[in-house]
């Protein structure tokens, strides 16, 4: 039913975050909480909650992945794949929430940017509209319409 290692693969829309990894044992959180998965596991398959996947690779090192949701499928007893909207690996995770921190950083920096154009464009939108509204405008500061001044 399974081999002696797991075979983890966390993909993202734009790029294979970690490909094929061997691994002992694996950590994940879904919406009942956290479970482990080990050789041998009964394929299924679960909605992940932004958090740390964590596993143990052959040589006994730690290794963590930060994900922003996804899903999680076990196959096989030793094929876990996770697909995610965005995914952050590491070796320590120390580490590993700095660049999650900067990344949300630059995440909420952009959002805020869009915001700002967007109500740039509406206002300047909003004062395109008043122009075309109000008419021409007479010299002399009175607003005459045009069909008028000709005599019509």
């Amino acid at each position: 039913m399974g081999g002696t290692l797991l075979e983890l693969t966390i993909a993202t829309p734009l790029d294979m975050v970690v490909n094929h990894a061997a691994a002992r044992s694996l950590r994940a959180e879904d919406a009942s909480g956290s479970f482990g998965i080990r050789p041998g596991h009964a394929d299924f398959i679960t909605m992940l909650a932004p958090s740390v996947v964590r596993w143990v690779a052959p040589d006994g090192a730690r290794r963590f992945c930060a994900v922003d949701g996804g899903v999680m499928t076990v196959t096989g007893g030793c094929v876990v794949a996770i697909a995610c909207r965005e995914a952050i690996a590491g070796d320590a995770l120390e580490w590993l929430e700095r660049e999650v921190a900067r990344v949300r950083a630059a995440q909420l920096d952009a959002e805020r940017r869009v915001r700002v154009e967007s109500v740039r464009l509406h206002a300047q939108a909003v004062r395109q509209m008043l122009r075309y509204l109000r008419g021409p405008i007479v010299p002399d500061g009175q607003d005459i319409p045009v069909a008028q001044e000709r005599g019509q």
